[in-house]
């Protein structure tokens, strides 16, 4: 099932609209008006996995949003949570995945004919990492906090290409700050209970 354009649009305003009731600090809205002249709200979310349509991208970006925002409620207290925090980190973490996709064409036997058929290809313009490139691009428009920063940096966890080399500053990032432990627990439940990988 592939979202409809008026779906896209929807979920566009709804993310623009969180960021600017939850976000006041200086640079957001040139983060923003980058975000709308990239393809942030048209991009898919992953090549073949959750997600991997057009719009893929900003739809999970709100899925993330609401299970951190839930969880760190549950968590902290409504009264004790930092919304701009949960915003950014939630909402940004991803936008390593601009300009990362494009569309080519395959052949795919369909009733035993073969037939040109789309799909999504990495072409990855900045080639600075996963999390790491996130927490760049995010930098050049707004000041992250350190535990922002770091929430963003290693939002993949386990699956951190950093972390299948071995390295483990991630289990420290992890004990020293909660919102990066919350924030990876709500990717993996947007992505694996909120998202459908296509057929």
């Amino acid at each position: 099932m592939r979202m409809e354009l008026e779906q896209i649009e929807k979920n566009k305003q709804e993310f623009l609209q969180i960021a600017r009731e939850n976000i006041k600090r200086e640079g957001i809205d040139n983060l923003l008006a980058w975000l709308e002249s990239s393809d942030f709200f048209e991009c898919p979310a992953s090549a073949k996995f959750h997600s991997a349509e057009a719009g893929g991208l900003c739809f999970h970006s709100l899925n993330v949003y609401k299970r951190l925002l839930k969880l760190a409620t549950d968590e902290w207290g409504e009264e004790n949570i930092n919304l701009e925090s949960i915003t950014i980190s939630a909402l940004f973490h991803d936008v390593c995945k601009c300009y990362f996709y494009k569309t080519e064409m395959r052949n795919v036997k369909e009733n035993g004919e073969w037939v040109q058929k789309p799909y999504y290809a990495v072409d990855d313009q900045l080639p600075y990492g996963h999390g790491e490139k996130s927490v760049y691009m995010v930098n050049g428009y707004l000041r992250l906090t350190r535990e922002e920063a770091l929430a963003i940096n290693w939002h993949m966890g386990g699956f951190d290409k950093r972390v299948i080399g071995g390295d483990m500053q991630i289990s420290s990032a992890y004990y020293k700050y909660p919102l990066c432990t919350l924030l990876h627990i709500a990717d993996i439940m947007a992505t694996y209970l909120d998202e459908v990988r296509p057929n």
